[in-house]
């Protein structure tokens, strides 16, 4: 549950997530649990190395935890085949990741377009999807350069874009803002609470950056595989 008393939009419980590697079995996550309301700005922080992107990774159905649990809207994501979980991710979820994943020989209208095609939309509503979307982030005058002429933080963009075309409930931000100077980085911070205000959708941000961890409504702390929820100052 929310704190309004609503129920959470995505949560994790206590996830565990255990690798092999050799004989040696590698603990990532020891029980964390997280909680995102409808709406809500999360941020997920910690040091590089503490599990951060394995979290992000099973609450966006990309991996299933060794033990614990993901609820999306109340539904177990275990109880979900892999056709499922692949609706899930690509109806319900955006992801946007440290090193953008834009395909450079794509231009920016072409790589924002993929989800929407996946989905198999029509070819002419996805263009002008991805158009909004481009423009939305401030790109309606590049839509069709290449990845290789675009800055950082502009390609980033172009990845928020392509994470939005869907109109996604929830989006999962993978140190977004790590190959970006401090000046970039919060013009993506500050595009990211832009689109929650205007459209609604939930954001959980991992960063190992407390100053714009304070700009999330909530926080939680990943420590020894544990998450410790954290609010204000104390992010």
């Amino acid at each position: 549950m929310s704190d309004d008393g609503a129920p959470a939009l995505l949560v994790g419980e206590e996830l565990e997530k255990e690798y092999r590697s050799g004989p040696e079995v590698v603990r990532v996550l020891r029980g964390a649990s997280v909680r995102i309301g409808p709406g809500e700005f999360v941020a997920l922080i910690g040091a590089s190395g503490v599990g951060k992107s394995t979290l992000l990774h099973l609450l966006g159905g990309l991996d299933r935890p060794t033990g614990g649990r993901v609820l999306f809207q109340g539904d177990d994501l275990a109880a979900w085949g892999e056709a499922g979980l692949a609706r899930y991710r690509r109806r319900d979820v955006g992801f946007v990741f440290q090193f953008y994943n834009l395909l450079g020989d794509m231009s920016a209208l072409e790589n924002a377009m993929i989800p929407a095609l996946i989905e198999r939309k029509p070819a002419r509503e996805v263009r002008e999807l991805a158009a909004a979307a481009l423009a939305e982030v401030g790109l309606g005058d590049r839509l069709n350069h290449l990845p290789g002429e675009l800055s950082g933080g502009e390609q980033q963009r172009v990845a928020i874009a392509r994470a939005l075309i869907n109109s996604p409930k929830v989006i999962l931000a993978d140190e977004p803002t790590g190959n970006l100077d401090p000046k970039t980085s919060e013009v993506i911070y500050d595009l990211f609470l832009r689109l929650q205000a205007e459209r609604g959708v939930a954001f959980l941000v991992a960063t190992h950056n407390p100053d714009l961890a304070q700009k999330a409504e909530r926080g939680y702390r990943l420590v020894e595989g544990r998450a410790r929820e954290i609010r204000g100052e104390s992010a």
